[in-house]
C-alpha cells in the first residue's frame, strides 16, 4: 500500500517518505542556489502513521490500526499534499527534478525487504533502514520485529537496488550495552553497510514501555559518561572507515549525505504531510509573506476527517517572528560540522552578521578560547570536541542572539512607524 502512496504523492509533485530536489552533487554554489531554495523550493515529508507494533522506546506519532483503511489514508495523503502545495505556491502541482532524492524509511523485516523493488519502481531512490542493533537480545528488549540476520539481508538487497544511496540507523546507549560491545558491533556493521550511517543515542521517553522498565528497576541503561565515550569511539571508528561526520548524528562517505535532512539544517522550507507532520513554509497561496510553523492533527482518524472536509489537517499554524526564525537557523545550523557560513546567515539576518551578534559576548568568547567554538572568516561552527557538547553551548548562543536581535527589532519597528507617519500625513 505504501507503494501506491509513493505513486500518488509523486503525481501531486509532478512515506515515512522524504523528497528533496537538488541540482547537482558535490559542492553547492551558495548565493543564488541558497536563495532559490529559501524562497522557491521546498522539501516534502510524508508521514505514514501505522505500525504493526510499537517499539518499547518509541513515543513517535504511530498507531496500530484496528481496521484496514490504507486506501483512505493514501487518498488523504495525496489530497493534503495537493492542498499544502497550493498554499505554499498557488499551484496543486510542482516539478520534481529527475535528480530529486526520494527516501523511504524501511524496517528490515522479510516483508519490508520483499517490497524494496516495488518501492524503487514507484520512484524511491534512497533507503533509510532502521537496523538499530545487530544483537538479537537487544532487538527483543527494544521491541523490534526483526532479527540481526534479517537486517543484514535487507541492507544487502537495498544496496543492490540503490548502490551508494542506502543509510542505516543504529542506536547506542541501549540496556546493558558496554563500550567494547558497541565498538565491536559498529565495526561489524561497517563491513556490510553502504555510504551513510546515522547514530542515535537511546532516549528514555516518558510514557514508553522502556521508560517504565528502567524506572522500575527491571532494566538498566549505561551511565552518561559511558554513552559519551560510546559516541566518541563511534566517531573515531567511522572516521577510520572513511566516513566524514557532517552533522551531530550523521556520517557519510563519497559525499552520500542526506539532502532532505540538509534542508532542515540549512533552514530551508519544507512541507509536512500526514498525521502529526510538521512544516515550515511561506503560505503564498493565502497571500502570506512570513514563514509559518505548521503542525498537522495527530490522531489519524481525526486527521482523515479534516482532510476530507477541508483538504488538509493543519491543527496549528504560527507565524515565525524574525527572532524565532533566527533561533531555528542557529540551532539547526550548528548541528552541521561546517556550521553556519557568513553568507548563509546574511540570507536570514542582513542587518546583523555573525560577528556582530556573537563576537562581543563574554560567554561566547570563553567558548572560543577553550576551542569548543570557532568564529572565523568561514563562519560559526563547533570544533570536533565542541560538536559533542553542542547542547551545553546552545543556551549561551541563544541568549546572546536574543540580546542582540531584540534592540534591532525595536529599532526597525520605530523606523517603520516614522515612515508610515511621513508617507501618510494628516
Amino acid at each position: 500500500m505504501i507503494k501506491h502512496a509513493c505513486l500518488t504523492v509523486r503525481r501531486a509533485l509532478s512515506v515515512r517518505l522524504r523528497c528533496f530536489s537538488h541540482v547537482s552533487s558535490g559542492e553547492i554554489i551558495e548565493d543564488e542556489f541558497e536563495w532559490t531554495h529559501l524562497t522557491r523550493q521546498a522539501s516534502l515529508y510524508v508521514h505514514w502513521p501505522y505500525c504493526l507494533r510499537r517499539c518499547s522506546y518509541c513515543n513517535f506519532n504511530k498507531y496500530i490500526s484496528r481496521q484496514s483503511n490504507d486506501h483512505i489514508m493514501t487518498e488523504c495523503l495525496q489530497k493534503e499534499t495537493e492542498t499544502l502545495l497550493q498554499l505554499s505556491q498557488v499551484s496543486r502541482r510542482a516539478n520534481l527534478s529527475d535528480k530529486a532524492e526520494v527516501t523511504l524509511e524501511v524496517n528490515p523485516t522479510p516483508v519490508g525487504m520483499s517490497k524494496l523493488e516495488d518501492y524503487c519502481r514507484a520512484g524511491v531512490n534512497r533507503f533509510s533502514i532502521g537496523v538499530q542493533s545487530l544483537q538479537d537480545e537487544d532487538l527483543k528488549i527494544l521491541g523490534r520485529d526483526h532479527s540481526s540476520h534479517q537486517a543484514l539481508q535487507t541492507i544487502e538487497e537495498a544496496r543492490r537496488l540503490c548502490p551508494g544511496r542506502v543509510s542505516v540507523d543504529v542506536m547506542f546507549g541501549r540496556p546493558e550495552q558496554s563500550v567494547e560491545s558497541w565498538e565491536d558491533e559498529l565495526t561489524e556493521l561497517l563491513r556490510v553497510c553502504d555510504d551513510h550511517v546515522s547514530l542515535y543515542q537511546l532516549t528514555l521517553e516518558r510514557g514508553t514501555q522502556l521508560f517504565k522498565q528502567v524506572h522500575g528497576g527491571q532494566v538498566t541503561v549505561p551511565a552518561e559518561d559511558v554513552t559519551a565515550e560510546m559516541y566518541q569511539r563511534a566517531r573515531r571508528t567511522l572516521d577510520q572507515h572513511g566516513f566524514s561526520q557532517y552533522e551531530v548524528s550523521n556520517f557519510a562517505r563519497h559525499n552520500a549525505v542526506s539532502h532532505h535532512n540538509m534542508s532542515y539544517w540549512k533552514g530551508r522550507q519544507y512541507i509536512g504531510v500526514g498525521p502529526g507532520a510538521h512544516g515550515r513554509f511561506v503560505p503564498l497561496g493565502e497571500g502570506g509573506v512570513t514563514r509559518e510553523a505548521r503542525t498537522q492533527t495527530l490522531e489519524p482518524d481525526v486527521w482523515i476527517r479534516e482532510v476530507q472536509q477541508r483538504g488538509h489537517g493543519t491543527r496549528r499554524k504560527i507565524e515565525l517572528s524574525r527572532l524565532e526564525l533566527l533561533e531555528e537557523v542557529l540551532v539547526m545550523g550548528m548541528r552541521m560540522s561546517k556550521g553556519i557560513s557568513h553568507k548563509h546567515w546574511e540570507l536570514f539576518s542582513p542587518q546583523l552578521g555573525l560577528c556582530e551578534v556573537f563576537g562581543a559576548s563574554t560567554e561566547v568568547q570563553e567558548l572560543l578560547q577553550t576551542g569548543r567554538l570557532i568564529l572565523d572568516d568561514r563562519g560559526l561552527r563547533c570544533s570536533w570536541d565542541g560538536l559533542a557538547l553542542l547542547d551545553s553551548m546552545l543556551p549561551a548562543l541563544l541568549v546572546e542572539l536574543e540580546r542582540q536581535i531584540c534592540p534591532q527589532l525595536q529599532k526597525d519597528c520605530h523606523v517603520d512607524s516614522l515612515t508610515k507617519k511621513t508617507s501618510n500625513p494628516r
